[in-house]
């Protein structure tokens, strides 16, 4: 017989907007504490230097991060011309610098080339693995290596503000994977001046917006009341990209032993991945085949 978890059986979402200066392994562990909840976990690591939307999931919310991952993501971040740091960010000492700065036309002649489909090579102090090890590891050490180029979405990549020549702001809305700090990399390198981010904000993930977020601090005053678990999320909010397909009750009750179950007709392609939902919840989430979905996922929920 498998151990009890301890704490609360309690599933959703809680939108955090970070500050900097902590980890997002650290959120996660401080919301489920202040929860008591027996799982929690998050959808998308920010950088300790990054602020803004993490989102923390609940119990059998965790089921639904990774459609939250793969959606689509907005940044506001500021480059620090001029300059290259050995992390690619404000944090790593200066490794280079130069004495040239491009103007505003030379930036946006320079960004269309990290718009649509790219390659981005990881940072060095990154989470990527490399022969079973974490690169940032292996860069503490030390050692150099070569990281392969990662395939990336930007749908949008725009100059927000130029505040003085050492510095401009950038928005960007991108896809599951990337490092704002190798856009700031690679920028500086394309102008021939090098540089790094100074700032980073997430202010939209997936279907959460900065504005649903609770301040760490917020979550530390409400914590083991009622108050913080009025700010959560329903389970449901994490799987607002799939489309819906309600579930007959014979098929509600199939899909929750993992059956294939009968879903009510709706406009949904076939093999497309969606969920079910039955009573106002979430049973499953599945492929979709003519009148039938095929879980994948299956929700326990009172």
């Amino acid at each position: 017989m498998g151990r009890k978890r301890k704490g609360r059986a309690i599933s959703g979402w809680l939108i955090v907007d970070k500050p900097a200066g902590v980890t997002s392994t650290a959120v996660v562990g401080k919301v489920r504490w202040a929860l008591g909840a027996q799982k929690a976990g998050h959808a998308g690591t920010l950088d300790p230097l990054a602020t803004g939307v993490l989102a923390v999931a609940l119990g059998e919310a965790t089921k639904t991060v990774p459609y939250v991952t793969e959606a689509l993501k907005a940044y506001n971040f500021v480059v620090r011309l001029g300059q290259a740091t050995s992390t690619d960010d404000a944090e790593g000492a200066i490794i280079a610098e130069a004495t040239t700065r491009p103007d505003d036309a030379a930036i946006e002649r320079a960004l269309a080339a990290f718009r649509g489909q790219i390659e981005q090579v990881p940072p060095q102090y990154s989470a990527v693995k490399v022969e079973g090890e974490r690169a940032y590891d292996i860069a503490r050490s030390g050692e150099e290596m070569e990281l392969a180029p990662r395939p990336l979405w930007i749908e949008r990549l725009e100059i927000r503000a130029r505040p003085d020549p050492d510095h401009v702001e950038l928005e960007m809305v991108c896809g599951k994977g990337g490092y704002v700090r190798s856009i700031a990399r690679d920028l500086g390198a394309a102008l021939g001046c090098h540089g790094h981010v100074a700032w980073l904000r997430r202010v939209w993930s997936g279907p959460f917006r900065a504005e649903d977020g609770v301040t760490l601090d917020q979550v530390e005053e409400m914590a083991k009341t009622p108050a913080l678990d009025s700010h959560l999320h329903p389970l449901e909010a994490g799987l607002a990209m799939l489309p819906e397909v309600p579930a007959t009750p014979e098929g509600a009750a199939r899909l929750r032993n993992g059956n294939p179950g009968e879903v009510s007709h709706a406009s949904v392609d076939y093999g497309a991945t969606a969920w079910a939902s039955h009573a106002g919840k979430a049973v499953a989430v599945g492929i979709y085949r003519a009148g039938m979905l095929h879980p994948q996922r299956v929700f326990v929920t009172p």
